[in-house]
């Protein structure tokens, strides 16, 4: 089984790498089409080959790259551990109590994402209308990972709070500072 989540944990970590990579080769093309195709020498010396107007959907294409990289990579790269926590209150009680400040904590997390997508999806309809304005697909699609990032992470948290019921939470997912007399 953790070979399984180990494939699976690199491979979104290779999709998350090549939509910043597709990012990146996107960025470097508009910047060629504007400076080097959208230059006076090059249209006198080319002519008119490549029309640099033509290249609009790049602005757009990198922003829904941008937020698909985004929402994909919480949902599946980004570890508990990676974000930033104020553990102060967390690290001064017992584990007793840590384990409730988990399990309440992740189920309420986990209950305000599920419950959201309902609603959210119902803002959004409209969306299966609309048309991107420079790329050729419906926005709905454009914003579907979002429905993604909530549902992954809810079912994320409510692992958390299954295993914290199961083992309690002396496996901390956190790196926390040792101070030291030192």
């Amino acid at each position: 089984m953790r070979s399984i989540a180990r494939l699976f944990s690199r491979l979104t970590e290779g999709v998350a790498a090549m939509m910043m990579a597709a990012i990146f080769v996107v960025f470097i093309l508009q910047i060629a089409v504007r400076y080097i195709v959208g230059s006076a020498w090059f249209a006198a010396t080319f002519g008119d080959v490549v029309d640099a107007s033509s290249f609009g959907w790049t602005l757009e294409f990198i922003m829904v790259l941008w937020l698909w990289t985004i929402f994909f990579g919480n949902a599946f790269v980004v570890r508990e551990r990676d974000h930033v926590s104020f553990d102060i209150l967390y690290f001064a009680v017992g584990p007793q109590v840590r384990r409730v400040f988990v399990v309440v904590g992740a189920l309420a997390i986990m209950a305000a994402l599920w419950l959201s997508i309902e609603p959210t999806y119902g803002k959004m309809r409209i969306l299966k209308i609309k048309s991107s304005a420079t790329l050729p697909v419906k926005m709905l699609p454009i914003y579907s990972i979002y429905f993604l990032f909530l549902a992954v992470v809810g079912l994320r948290y409510g692992w958390r709070a299954y295993e914290a019921i199961r083992h309690g939470v002396d496996r901390e997912p956190h790196h926390h500072l040792e101070i030291t007399d030192e």
